[in-house]
């Protein structure tokens, strides 16, 4: 008993110490993990021993603030950057696919619709072809005058007059213009059918997508209305 003080006063001292050397470390948090050997680490910061895995950060009470997971070397985080921005491009393409899907459908209600505007594409290239061919037959029609004035120089080509010569050359580079524009009026012909084609192939599974919740709907909707006259 009369150590009691005593002891009382060290445990107090020690109490006291041990606090203040405790307390700056309970004012910036406690971190805690296992390292890779088992040991059980405590730091007032993150632990490095323990950087490739689990740290837990209490609060002052002991209790778990939060759990920190492991830190990612630089190329872990270049693959997980990498996978990020892949998994932000495909929802993007998969909302932007949507918003198409979504316009599509309200352009082209049914096939019908469709049709049509096929139909309409392609006889405004018909018409520019069938311009062009008009074109041409003009154009060859001039030729015809300057091939009988060439016939005045037959005997001696090398009297053809310069204007001449440069109206033949400009009434050739017309008839080649003119081909050539008719070409591409036919790939843009198979272009239009290639393009209706996709949207249409396209088309055929939104109708079906859309159709779907109705069917759906119409066995229940008919056994609620079976009920109910069975009722009555």
């Amino acid at each position: 008993m009369t150590n009691a003080p005593g002891l009382t006063a060290r445990a107090l001292a020690g109490g006291l110490l041990l606090a203040g050397l405790l307390g700056p470390v309970r004012a910036e948090g406690i971190y805690t993990c296992v390292d890779s050997k088992g040991r059980r680490l405590t730091a007032d910061r993150p632990i490095a021993e323990c950087i490739d895995r689990e740290q837990r950060e209490l609060n002052a009470s002991g209790t778990l603030k939060r759990k920190i997971g492991p830190s990612l070397t630089a190329q872990e985080r270049a693959a997980e950057q990498a996978r990020a921005r892949q998994a932000a491009e495909e929802a993007n393409r998969l909302a932007e696919e949507k918003k198409r899907n979504r316009a599509l459908l309200a352009r082209y209600p049914d096939k019908a619709t469709h049709d049509r505007e096929r139909a309409a594409a392609l006889a405004r290239a018909d018409a520019a072809i069938e311009t062009a061919q008009k074109n041409t037959q003009e154009i060859m029609a001039g030729r015809k005058r300057l091939d009988t004035e060439l016939e005045f120089y037959r005997k001696d080509p090398s009297k053809v007059p310069a204007k001449l010569k440069r109206e033949i050359e400009d009434n050739e580079e017309h008839i080649r213009a003119q081909q050539r524009f008719i070409g591409n009026q036919d790939s843009e012909k198979r272009r239009i059918n290639a393009q209706f084609d996709e949207e249409l192939a396209k088309l055929r599974e939104l109708w079906i997508q859309r159709a779907a919740p109705a069917v759906s709907t119409a066995p229940a909707t008919a056994r609620r209305q079976g009920g109910s006259s069975a009722v009555r």
